[in-house]
């Protein structure tokens, strides 16, 4: 069983920025990991996902805007966002899939859940 915890959410004004950090609870050298967000009444999505050789997916709603970076070392995948937009409000989660080919930002895939971090961007 894998503990994933995330933390760094907060509120930020449109054009902000925020750094999402997620700790597991064991070695995430073999496991491909990635972060999804939900808003209010809509699916959770994928924002961003990274696998095997540094391979890293995003969403197109983020790309250019947010970046996904693990360290193996420490046990931890971040998500740095830069241009916050309101539209990014929703609670951000943390996933993991003991599966290094995997590189998607299907929720489906992933069987490891954090309990999430809110994310505020006001107008």
């Amino acid at each position: 069983q894998v503990q994933l915890v995330e933390s760094g959410g907060g509120s930020v004004q449109a054009g902000g920025s925020l750094r999402l950090s997620c700790a597991a609870s064991t070695n995430i050298d073999t496991y491909s990991m990635a972060w999804f967000r939900q808003a209010p009444e809509k699916e959770r999505e994928g924002v961003a996902a990274s696998a095997r050789y540094g391979s890293i997916k995003y969403a197109d709603s983020v790309k250019g805007r947010f970046t996904i970076s693990r360290d193996n070392a420490r046990n931890t995948l971040d998500l740095i966002m830069n241009s916050l937009e309101p539209e990014d409000t929703a609670m951000y989660y943390c996933a993991a899939v003991r599966n290094l080919h995997i590189l998607t930002l299907a929720a489906g895939a992933f069987a490891y859940w954090g309990q999430g971090t809110q994310v505020t961007v006001s107008s």
